[in-house]
């Protein structure tokens, strides 16, 4: 009897995990996926008073010390976990509200001056977030809990030269972080959605699409157009989740391309924070005369259009994707999602993983 329970359980723990790990990848589908860096606040939101914010469904502090470093821990006190965001900055930590307790930027009780021995202080309680800021924006880094250690902030060409320029746009969005995703890689809807705009009102209706791999990602394109409407748009992993396309202004309102480059960044299941940043190729005086353009004429227009997709995507239904008949212009999002969904399974997979100091078992 008990050689045949043996396989038994050992068939039932083996559904359990495999359980456990769809549901967890589901997890990181929806909410993020881990071990990349995401935008979190636009640099100006963050002064010398803490703040809460949720990102990835994970509740967090904000701060910065008396040289602008930023420094970001779980939004909770180990006493009684009240919100740390309520309390004070006091350099190098912050101090609860509620009691006092300091807990510094790597999640350390500082001290406890409530009382004069307690064995909180100098405890590890609280995830850390590495932060790092770039492009006025502040960018965290969400790791898998495994301990993974943060690697460096690799971002698109246009966001580090000076052969560029740009400005960033983030807005809040009421939806799913990946409906934000399928917008950006839905290249038919500019020339219907914003017919009306100032970078879209041009070019053919009807079009095929075609995927072509990068060194970082994929890019999709319509066949046969190029610099007329949206007409490519590249899906990135460095470690950045990121999307680059690029559009051309009317005649009437200086012509040429500029870029964007996109983020989207979960906040819970259904809410998600979109950054753009419009990006054009110039210097010197072409460069001052763009950047005063856009902040006196362009910038009005391309809130516009950010305006017509939040309104789209925030009225779909929350189950909108499994009632979808998709058709051939969908290639490039469908061939998102499945990179997407594989990588959360293999971080789910790992998570479910034995611990190393037990003997793994083989199952037959």
């Amino acid at each position: 009897m008990s050689r045949g329970f043996r396989p038994q359980t050992i068939t039932t723990r083996h559904k359990l995990m495999n359980n456990d790990i769809s549901r967890r990848s589901a997890e990181l589908v929806e909410t993020g996926l881990r071990n990349f860096w995401y935008p979190v606040v636009p640099s100006y939101m963050l002064g010398a008073t803490p703040i809460g914010i949720t990102r990835l469904s994970e509740e967090i502090v904000l701060w910065r010390d008396r040289d602008g470093k930023v420094h970001a821990i779980e939004d909770r006190c180990p006493h009684r976990g009240a919100r740390l965001s309520l309390g004070w900055n006091l350099n190098d930590r912050v101090a609860c509200w509620y009691h006092g307790v300091e807990v510094d930027g790597h999640g350390v009780v500082a001290d406890v001056p409530a009382v004069n021995s307690c064995a909180l202080k100098g405890k590890a309680c609280l995830k850390s977030f590495p932060a790092v800021e770039a492009n006025g924006a502040i960018f965290l880094w969400f790791g898998d809990g495994d301990g993974t250690p943060a690697v460096p902030l690799d971002l698109p060409e246009e966001m580090i030269s000076d052969e560029y320029s740009g400005f960033l746009c983030m807005q809040n969005w009421k939806c799913n972080h990946r409906y934000a995703i399928d917008n950006v890689m839905d290249l038919m809807h500019g020339r219907y959605l914003h017919a009306s705009s100032h970078s879209m009102a041009e070019g053919d209706k009807r079009a095929e699409m075609e995927i072509r791999l990068t060194e970082t990602g994929l890019m999709f394109e319509k066949k046969n157009q190029r610099g007329v409407n949206f007409d490519w748009v590249e899906f990135g992993m460095t470690s950045a989740i990121w999307l680059r396309l690029a559009v051309p202004y009317q005649k009437k309102h200086g012509g040429g391309e500029f870029i964007i480059v996109g983020f989207v960044t979960p906040v819970d299941e259904h809410h998600c924070q979109v950054y753009f940043w419009r990006i054009k190729k110039a210097s010197g005086l072409d460069r001052d005369i763009w950047r005063f353009l856009y902040r006196n004429r362009l910038e009005g227009l391309h809130w516009d259009v950010l305006e017509q997709d939040r309104l789209v995507l925030e009225t779909m239904t929350a189950d909108a994707r499994s009632k979808e008949n998709l058709y051939q212009h969908d290639v490039g999002l469908v061939r998102v999602r499945r990179i997407m969904e594989r990588i959360a399974s293999e971080q789910a997979g790992r998570s479910a993983a034995p611990p190393k100091t037990q003997p793994a078992v083989t199952l037959q």
